[in-house]
């Protein structure tokens, strides 16, 4: 297999079959040896957090396509920590897609004076440019199709399936007691310019709370798979 992109926590491979291959690392985004996955480099090795983000993957990406909607994930062995997935191409030079179901984090720092910290959101949708130096900056629907990133139809697109697997997270979360504030997604498109989830769903990409605190993203993990 041919290395095509070295990752911050995955490698991807091109595959003999036209697919690819992402191999998940135990290197965590943070800073002074401190976990944060908000943090736009590497700070620290926590052994077996490929694993776990992998299990975690894979045990959303399954109920995702069950529930109809598109995604890149095709298969995954746990014995190497690796996930094959279809071919995307990303929008733009990469878009995360975030969904709010209460008021945290930037979100509250942008918008303090007009909400309160941990008030509802009605699933609300928000896209950011992947770019560390600018500080990831938010971007409207309108720009994005002003700037050609991607067609109305395809945003349209992303901002339901988003919410519908928000959803289905946030479900998930809630039958083992933990509520779900925010999480954050990657999208795709393949040949046909269909819009597919692509990346990974691990609890480094969520922001989830159990009895009103914050859980961290490995003792979130822990809960997540406790018997």
């Amino acid at each position: 297999m041919k290395l095509i992109y070295t990752g911050k926590t995955k490698n991807v491979f091109e595959m003999d079959n036209g697919h690819y291959l992402l191999k998940f690392k135990d290197d965590c985004t943070g800073k002074d040896g401190v976990f944060d996955p908000g943090e736009n480099s590497i700070g620290l090795t926590i052994e077996g957090v490929g694993d776990v983000n992998l299990r975690m993957s894979i045990y959303f990406f399954e109920k995702i396509n069950a529930a109809g909607i598109k995604t890149h994930f095709v298969s995954a062995n746990l014995a190497d920590t690796t996930m094959e997935v279809l071919p995307a191409k990303v929008f733009g030079k990469g878009l995360e897609v975030i969904c709010r179901h209460k008021s945290v984090g930037s979100f509250i720092r942008r918008y303090g004076e007009y909400i309160e910290e941990g008030a509802d959101l009605p699933a609300y949708v928000e896209t950011t440019f992947k770019n560390d130096e600018l500080g990831d900056p938010l971007v409207t629907k309108d720009g994005l199709i002003v700037l050609g990133i991607m067609s109305d139809k395809q945003y349209d697109d992303i901002k339901e399936m988003t919410q519908k697997i928000t959803q289905i997270v946030a479900d998930d979360l809630k039958e083992k007691g933990l509520i779900l504030y925010d999480i954050k997604f990657e999208f795709g498109y393949d040949a046909d310019g269909n819009v597919m989830l692509i990346d990974e769903i691990a609890s480094g990409n969520m922001r989830v709370y159990k009895d009103g605190k914050y859980i961290e993203p490995m003792t979130l993990s822990e809960l997540f798979f406790a018997k």
